[in-house]
C-alpha cells in the first residue's frame, strides 16, 4: 500500500472554518483527520500541505514515524505555527489508514483504552449564543434574564461542568476577545474596572443561573497581561471555579498568576510538542495542561501526556471544532491515565452532523469512546461540498 494523494479540504463552519486533511491510498483506503486552524492562516495551512506532499506521495503510510521524522526535518527552520499543525494533520491521517488497514480502532495501537466512557465539558457556553446565536440557530442572549433562562437548559443538559469566555452584555453584546483582535482591548489588554466589573457580571450570572452543583470554568484566551489575570483571578474566587484558562507562552509568567490566585490554572493549549512544554512542567506553571491533539499529532500528544504525568499533572485536550476533532481528541482522553476533563462543543451550526458519517455518543455528560475502525467517522464530502470555504 502507498500514498496517492494528499489534500486539505475547508468546510465553512459559520464564524470560522474547519479543515481536514485526507490521505488516498492506492488500494482506495482513505484516511482522514482534522486540523482546524480557526483564529490564524487555513490557507496557510494548505500551503504546507501543498509543500509536504512530495515528500509522502509514493510512501508506505504505515511508517507514521519515519514520515514524521522526514516532515519535521524538511520543516527544521520554521518550527511549531501552522507548520505543526499541517504536520500535526497529516500524521493523525495516517493513523486513521493505518489502524482502518487493520480494522482497530486507532487506541489500540497504542496499548488499548484506560476507559470507555469520557467526562466532558460543555465549551463556549453561552457565549456562543452572544455571537454567533443565528448560525447556531438557537435563542440569543443579551441580558441576564436570558443567562437565567439559559441555565435551566445546561442543568437539565447532563453535563456536570461548562466552560466560557468573557461576554459584555447589554446595548452591543459581544465576546471580549481583544487577543485575538475580535473585540476593543487591544492592544494593550488591560484589565480595567469596566472589564472587571463586566466579568463579574457575566460569571455571577452564570453561576446563579446553573447553581452550585454544575462546575464553571473561564477562558481568558489572550485577553490580558500578567497583572489582568491575577486581578480576575482574585475577584472571582468568591465563585469557586473549576479552572482559569490562561494563555501565556512565558512559564515564568504563568507560575506567577498560580501563586497569586487560589483557584485552579489550566494552560498550553497553544504550544506545540515537548521542548515547548517543557519549561511550563519544570515551573510547575500550570495545575492542568491543555493539549491540542489535532495539532501536535497523536503520538506527540501522547509524548506530552506522559510528560505531564512525571509532573504529578493532568491533562485536558484543547477540542472545539467538528466531530472528527472530537472523536481524535476522545481517542486520546481513552488512551492517558491522567485525565483530568475533555472540551466539547455542543451549540453549533446546524448540519454540524450532516458533514460527518457519525456523531459523538453523549449521554449525561459522558462519551461513549466509538469502537469503529480508524477514528470512528469520516468527512461526508457531499456535504462539505454544499459548504466549501472560501465560498
Amino acid at each position: 500500500m502507498k500514498i496517492d494523494k494528499v489534500e486539505i479540504l475547508h468546510a465553512d463552519a459559520g464564524w470560522r472554518p474547519w479543515s481536514f486533511v485526507k490521505i488516498t491510498t492506492n488500494d482506495g483506503l482513505i484516511g482522514w483527520s482534522e486540523c482546524t486552524d480557526s483564529h490564524g492562516s487555513p490557507l496557510g495551512m494548505e500551503g504546507v500541505v501543498k509543500d509536504l506532499s512530495p515528500l509522502l506521495v509514493g510512501q508506505d503510510p504505515g511508517k507514521i514515524e519515519r514520515l514524521c521524522s522526514d516532515m519535521h526535518a524538511r520543516t527544521r527552520q520554521s518550527p511549531g505555527s501552522v507548520i505543526q499543525k499541517a504536520i500535526g494533520g497529516i500524521e493523525n491521517a495516517l493513523w486513521d489508514i493505518k489502524a482502518k488497514a487493520l480494522g482497530v480502532p486507532v487506541y489500540e495501537l497504542f496499548g488499548g483504552p484506560v476507559r470507555e466512557k469520557i467526562p466532558l465539558y460543555w465549551s463556549h457556553c453561552g457565549t456562543s449564543r452572544v455571537r454567533a446565536w443565528d448560525l447556531v440557530k438557537k435563542p440569543a442572549i443579551r441580558s441576564l434574564e436570558d443567562v437565567k433562562a439559559f441555565g435551566a437548559e445546561v442543568c437539565a443538559s447532563g453535563y456536570k461542568a461548562l466552560k466560557t469566555n468573557i461576554a459584555i452584555l447589554g446595548e452591543n453584546p459581544h465576546v471580549f476577545m481583544p487577543g485575538f483582535f475580535k473585540s476593543p482591548g487591544g492592544p494593550e489588554l488591560n484589565a480595567d474596572r469596566g472589564i472587571l466589573a463586566a466579568v463579574d457580571r457575566w460569571v455571577g450570572a452564570l453561576r446563579d443561573a446553573v447553581g452550585g452543583q454544575i462546575d464553571i470554568a473561564l477562558d481568558l484566551n489572550f485577553n490580558f497581561k500578567t497583572e489582568g489575570y491575577i486581578k480576575i483571578g482574585r475577584a472571582l474566587e468568591q465563585y469557586n471555579l473549576l479552572w482559569l484558562e490562561i494563555d501565556s507562552y512565558d512559564s515564568e509568567a504563568l507560575r506567577q498568576i498560580k501563586d497569586s490566585v487560589r483557584t485552579p490554572v489550566a494552560s498550553c493549549e497553544n504550544l506545540y510538542g515537548l521542548r515547548q512544554y517543557r519549561p511550563f512542567f519544570v515551573s510547575h506553571a500550570m495545575d492542568i495542561a491543555s493539549i491540542d491533539v489535532i495539532w501536535n499529532g497523536f503520538s506527540g500528544s501522547r509524548k506530552i501526556a506522559d510528560m505531564a504525568e512525571l509532573y504529578e499533572m493532568n491533562v485536558c485536550p484543547h477540542n472545539y471544532n467538528g466531530h472528527l476533532s472530537t472523536f481524535i481528541s476522545m481517542q486520546f482522553c481513552a488512551l492517558v491515565p491522567n485525565l483530568r476533563f475533555a472540551e466539547i462543543d455542543v451549540d453549533d451550526v446546524p448540519w454540524r452532523d450532516e458533514l460527518f458519517t457519525h456523531s459523538p455518543e453523549v449521554e449525561n455528560g459522558y462519551l461513549n469512546v466509538p469502537t469503529r475502525s480508524g477514528w470512528g467517522a469520516d468527512v461526508n464530502e457531499k456535504t462539505l461540498a454544499k459548504h466549501k470555504w472560501p465560498r
